[in-house]
């Protein structure tokens, strides 16, 4: 199974890219397991599992952490946003 996956604001900033395709491994099916690989592949990494208040959206919808992933996905995790 592959995703596109897409860092906005400040975890693009926190990470050394912006989007990445990645093959996931067996067992990685809902979100919360997503964003706890990505997290596990290293220090920088880390705000992906750190930053508590992480969003995501999957096809362009906010979702929660238990949605599942599914071949094909485009996934997005940001920081809450707020507006002024």
């Amino acid at each position: 199974m592959a995703v596109r996956v897409l860092y906005f604001a400040a975890l693009r900033d926190a990470l050394p890219l912006a989007e990445e395709a990645v093959a996931l491994p067996a067992g990685v099916e809902t979100m919360a397991a997503l964003r706890a690989w990505l997290g596990a592949r290293g220090e920088a990494w880390a705000p992906l599992v750190t930053w508590k208040t992480l969003r995501c959206a999957r096809n362009q919808t906010l979702c929660a952490w238990d949605e599942p992933v599914q071949d094909g996905d485009e996934v997005a995790f940001f920081p809450p946003v707020t507006g002024g």
